[in-house]
């Protein structure tokens, strides 16, 4: 969803083609998540089909320049105004990995938590020595890493809750957490819903 609002939200600037989209993101992003042509292209005839976009001619070079209408700065400016959503049904390799480890007869989940932390260590160095190789003094200087420090925030609450697992489990008697196979032979078809449980 963030690429096609970012796209529509650069056309309300000014028409673009394919190849100037995909640059003009990356300068907006600092070229962390680059764009594949055949992605935009796919994006924008979507937006198109949404009508939220409209196809002009190509110029001489052969370059079709892509317009917002109406409909699409209304849902760039939507887009704008409106935090982003954090879903409950994103799924994290990281905590599932930790809590099968946690849950498993014979797993270390102390062993794993450990490999976990010596990694997240070394990305987050790596972040900090790529962070204070650029200068941020221009806009896409700006961009970049403000994009970068959003990771360097990640990488470290991260470290901070791999801390706060190995606290949590410390708290529990060896194995106490460990489950077996249970003996009950789930039925066929959709698990029945716990009363409240956020959908998956």
């Amino acid at each position: 969803m963030s690429v096609r609002q970012s796209l529509l939200s650069i056309l309300a600037q000014g028409p673009c083609y394919g190849y100037q989209l995909r640059h003009e993101f990356d300068r907006r992003t600092g070229s962390v998540w680059p764009l594949n042509v055949g992605q935009i292209y796919n994006t924008l005839e979507r937006l198109e089909r949404d009508a939220l976009v409209a196809r002009g001619t190509a110029d001489a070079q052969g370059h079709v320049y892509w317009e917002i209408t109406d409909a699409g700065r209304t849902e760039s400016e939507r887009w704008m105004a409106s935090p982003v959503e954090r879903g409950q049904a994103t799924r994290d390799e990281l905590a599932i990995k930790v809590t099968i480890a946690a849950t498993l007869p014979g797993s270390d989940a102390t062993a794993v938590i450990a490999a976990q932390r010596r990694a997240s260590r070394e990305h987050l160095e790596s972040l900090r020595h790529l962070r204070s190789s650029r200068d941020d003094s221009t806009p896409e200087g700006l961009a970049w890493s403000l994009v970068v420090d959003s990771m360097l925030l990640s990488a470290d609450a991260e470290l901070r809750w791999l801390d706060h697992v190995e606290a949590r489990l410390a708290e529990h008697p060896q194995h106490a957490l460990a489950l077996g196979l249970t003996p009950d032979r789930p039925k066929r078809g959709r698990p029945a819903r716990e009363p409240g449980a956020a959908l998956v």
